[in-house]
C-alpha cells in the first residue's frame, strides 16, 4: 500500500491519492476512510477482488487496467450531487482521448464510455448523508486500459479495451493521473459556467443522439427517439405519445 503525498508535477492541486496493490474494492475502500479524509481523495486498487458496477453487478479488472474512486464532499445536494455522473463521463472521454482517437469514442446515457461501440469504461455513483446536503459522494471508475473481461451472454455492449481496439498502452497510475486533471477541469466548469455546461458538453459526444434507442426500466420498456438529456439529466424521449423523461433505465439500441 501507498499513500502519494507528492504523486508528481502533474497531479491536480487540492486533491490526494492513495494507491493499494490489492483491495476488495475502491468504493468500499472509501466509505471505510472517508471519515479521516481531509480533501478530495482517489483511491486505486492494481487488484480489486470484489469489484462492482451498477445495480451489484460485478466488475472485473484484470491486470493492467484501472479500478479507481474518487470520494469527497462536493457540498451538493443528492439530486446535484447525482448529476456528477455526466460531469464523470466528460472527464473519462477527455482523459481516453489523450491515447485515441476522440472520434471513436461515444457516451451511452446514463454512465458508459464507449469505444468503437463496446464498453471501455463505467462509472458508479454512490453518496452517504440523510440531510439536504450529501456528506460524502464516491465516483467509481473502471477503465478496460490493457484487456478486456469475457462478455456476458447476451450482454448489448461487449466489453473493449483501450489496447485491444488499437488506442496507446498506459499504465493505471498514468491513466488516473491524466484522468484526475481531466476531472478536476470538469469542475472547474461545473462552478463557472453550472451544469449547463457539463450537459452541453456530454451531449456532444452523446451516442445515438438524434436516433431511436429503447430505455428498459425497472417497470417497462420505451422506445423513442434520444431527444436530449434535461437539466435534471433525466433521459428525454420522444415517442408515439409523447415526449418521455425517464429517470433510470438500461438503454439499448
Amino acid at each position: 500500500m501507498s499513500t502519494d503525498p507528492d504523486p508528481g508535477p502533474f497531479w491536480p492541486e487540492g486533491y490526494a491519492r492513495v494507491i493499494l496493490d490489492e483491495v476488495d474494492s475502491t468504493m468500499a475502500e472509501a466509505a471505510r476512510r472517508a471519515a479521516s479524509l481531509s480533501k478530495p481523495t482517489w483511491i486505486m486498487g492494481r487488484r480489486q477482488t470484489a469489484g462492482r458496477g451498477r445495480q451489484g453487478r460485478a466488475w472485473a479488472q484484470p491486470g493492467g487496467n484501472l479500478g479507481a474512486t474518487l470520494i469527497y464532499r462536493p457540498e451538493a445536494s443528492p439530486a446535484e450531487a447525482a448529476k456528477r455522473s455526466f460531469l464523470a463521463a466528460n472527464a473519462l472521454f477527455e482523459a481516453l482521448a489523450i491515447f485515441v482517437d476522440r472520434s471513436r469514442l461515444s457516451l451511452k446515457w446514463p454512465n458508459d464510455v464507449l469505444l468503437n461501440g463496446g464498453k471501455v469504461a463505467g462509472i458508479l455513483l454512490e453518496s452517504s448523508g440523510n440531510g439536504p446536503f450529501v456528506d460524502w459522494l464516491s465516483v467509481g471508475i473502471g477503465v478496460n486500459l490493457r484487456s478486456a473481461p469475457p462478455a456476458e451472454p447476451g450482454v448489448a455492449f461487449a466489453p473493449v479495451s483501450l489496447l485491444g481496439e488499437g488506442g496507446e498502452p498506459v499504465a493505471p497510475e498514468v491513466f488516473l493521473t491524466v484522468l484526475a486533471g481531466s476531472w478536476a477541469t470538469q469542475e472547474g466548469k461545473l462552478a463557472a459556467f453550472g451544469f449547463e455546461r457539463i450537459r452541453a458538453d456530454w451531449l456532444r459526444h452523446a451516442a445515438r443522439l438524434g436516433e431511436t434507442i429503447t430505455a428498459r426500466t425497472a417497470r417497462d420498456e420505451i422506445t423513442g427517439l434520444f431527444d436530449t438529456i434535461d437539466e435534471n439529466g433525466n433521459l428525454i424521449l420522444i415517442t408515439g405519445k409523447g415526449p418521455r423523461a425517464i429517470a433510470a433505465a438500461d438503454v439499448f439500441f
